[in-house]
């Protein structure tokens, strides 16, 4: 296995690096706190290409590979969770469902725009009753004419209050279960469709999430992706590839709370030292640099075979399972090794605890990434 980064990959982590430390990192922990969705960062990624990295160029996107994403991802995530999950949404569920999925029309249409940032994309899967279970699909679309009236409600949607076209699952037929569910491309501020709820959360406070309302809304049968009855292979199929992405994320959290625990370890000092001479925090930071290259090197992997064409769905389940875990427990170490200063928000690292939490729940919780490793080892 070839563990060397292109000259591209080197570029690409070199640029998001030094975006992520100018121009998200001074201003993150004023966007926690008040809760301030990063507009004009958003349209600066957008600008260098990191909206629509896996989007071939002719659709306005960088035609960059899966792994080049992961890298920009984790760079992102390593200052600001927040950015990065509002990034991996609109590149590894939005583009990638359109650009895999959708007609030229809806390409021409939609997917230009949203891969230069000019538009922002969410993935409008979940609902009260629909979260693990994801095909209990209540939300419903029924055909009219050329058309489909869509009613229903879904929960938890990141990028939902700001974004301009949501891809929407909803059932066109309840009576065949998850065969009878479709993917919906749906516009802002069309009538009867409406953000409902902003949600106060824990941690990645400053992305937004919210519950969306459709009532009698209205929708052109052209912006049906696929098939009627295609939505929850369609659903299946591009969160595969929005794990790596989440991967990622708690990847660059980690790698986060590693940084600031080295820095912390030779600043401080205890007993005339700095606490980086005493064992104890030694043995930390080593077990906590460890499982960040494991995790990195699970991530990478399962973006590598995806852009080799090979199946990545098992491989995508470790690498968010994984990473996902050491984010929580470099966050819980990174606050014990920075004592009680880690427990007040004048440090970043309980951020990052606060941050890495939601990274085992969605796009699958650690639990259904489990059933996916062992369907797939046992079938």
């Amino acid at each position: 296995m070839d563990f060397k980064y292109s000259e591209t990959q080197v570029m690409i982590r070199e640029t998001a690096r030094k975006f992520a430390l100018e121009r998200i990192a001074p201003n993150a922990a004023e966007r926690d706190e008040t809760e301030t969705f990063p507009h004009e960062i958003v349209r600066e990624l957008g600008e260098l290409g990191f909206m629509g990295m896996m989007v071939p160029e002719e659709w306005g996107g960088a035609g960059f590979d899966t792994v080049s994403y992961a890298i920009a991802v984790e760079e992102v995530s390593r200052v600001d969770a927040s950015v990065g999950v509002i990034m991996s949404v609109n590149n590894s569920l939005v583009c990638y469902g359109i650009d895999r999925y959708g007609t030229k029309e809806q390409k021409e249409r939609y997917l230009r725009e949203l891969a230069t940032g000019k538009k922002l994309g969410a993935f409008a899967l979940s609902e009260p009753e629909a979260g693990s279970d994801a095909s209990n699909q209540r939300t419903t679309a029924v055909q009219d004419g050329d058309s489909y009236i869509l009613n229903g409600t879904k929960n938890w949607i990141t990028n939902g209050s700001t974004a301009d076209v949501v891809l929407v699952m909803a059932a066109t037929d309840k009576s065949k279960g998850p065969k009878g569910i479709s993917t919906f491309l749906v516009e802002k501020g069309i009538p009867g469709f409406s953000v409902a709820k902003k949600e106060k959360k824990l941690g990645i406070r400053s992305s937004d999430t919210v519950s969306l309302s459709f009532t009698d809304c209205r929708i052109p049968a052209a912006q049906r992706i696929g098939e009627e009855g295609a939505g929850f292979t369609f659903a299946m199929k591009t969160l595969e590839g929005g794990r790596i992405g989440i991967a990622a994320q708690a990847l660059g959290i980690a790698q986060g709370c590693l940084d600031a625990s080295v820095h912390y370890a030779r600043e401080r000092k205890a007993f005339d030292h700095p606490i980086a001479e005493f064992q104890a925090i030694q043995f930390k930071i080593s077990e906590m640099a460890t499982n960040v290259e494991a995790a990195r090197m699970l991530t990478y992997r399962a973006a590598s075979r995806k852009d080799s064409s090979q199946p990545y769905g098992q491989d995508a389940a470790m690498a968010k399972l994984f990473a996902s875990k050491i984010a929580v427990q470099a966050a819980l170490e990174a606050i014990q090794i920075h004592g009680g200063y880690g427990y007040v928000r004048e440090y970043l690292v309980e951020r990052y605890l606060r941050d890495a939490k939601i990274t085992e729940i969605y796009e699958g919780t650690s639990e259904i990434q489990r059933i996916i490793i062992a369907r797939s080892l046992l079938k």
